[in-house]
Formats: C-alpha cells, sequence, structure tokens
C-alpha cells in the first residue's frame, strides 16, 4: 500500500489548508485512517483519525479540535484535513497513515502504512 499526501505549503496565521492523501491500493478503504504531525526536534503526534466507516465525528488532538475535519471519501482511497485558523505552532511535516484492522486508531504505533509526508509552514 503507497499513500500519497499532498496539499502542504506556506500560509499566514490565520490561514487555512486542505491536506488530501490518497492510497494506492483499494482494501485500504476499508482500514481506519489519520493524520499526525511531526515538528522537529519532537515526536509524532496525531492531529486527527477517523474511522473506516467515516461517520461520526471523527477523533482530535486538543490543540486542532475546533479548527481542523477530517473526512474520507471511500471511493476514491482517499483522506483529508480541512485545517483552519492555522497557528505558527502548526508547523511541521503532516503524514497519513493507514491502518488495517482497526475500527479507529489514535496512536501512531498501530498504522502500518505512511504517507512520505507533507511540509506545512505557518508564518507570516
Amino acid at each position: 500500500v503507497q499513500l500519497q499526501a499532498s496539499g502542504g505549503g506556506v500560509v499566514q496565521p490565520g490561514g487555512f489548508l486542505r491536506l488530501s492523501c490518497v492510497a494506492s491500493d483499494p482494501p485500504c478503504s476499508a482500514y481506519a485512517k489519520g493524520w499526525f504531525r511531526q515538528a522537529p526536534g519532537k515526536e509524532r503526534e496525531l492531529v486527527a483519525a477517523i474511522g473506516r466507516g467515516g461517520g461520526g465525528s471523527g477523533e482530535y488532538a486538543d490543540s486542532v479540535k475546533g479548527r481542523s475535519t477530517i473526512t474520507r471519501d471511500n471511493a476514491k482511497n482517499a483522506v483529508y484535513l480541512q485545517m483552519n485558523n492555522l497557528k505558527p505552532e502548526d508547523t511541521a511535516v503532516y503524514y497519513c497513515g493507514a491502518a488495517p484492522g482497526y475500527g479507529l486508531a489514535t496512536i501512531a504505533s498501530v498504522y502500518s502504512y505512511w504517507g512520505q509526508g507533507t511540509l506545512v509552514t505557518v508564518s507570516s
């Protein structure tokens, strides 16, 4: 399974971005999926996770709750992360992941597949 993430870039504080992640393997549409991020010198941390069915509101890190929305389109093997009101502390490399065998996965260690990462820089 290969995951291709895109949508990162440089944005001013208060701006928004929509990250996309497309999987190459159709069965991946049945996996739990999530977005994680890793800032320099820090561990990879959860941003948002969504169940394999796509229903429900998903799980979010407290730091992005109310500013971010995770969605998925199983027909396109895709998962998206809409991030609004971006802050400098959101600067990081963002990774999408897929976790087979889980209904919902919020811990990085249970993810079997990762995208290559897309850099988000929030700066004025």
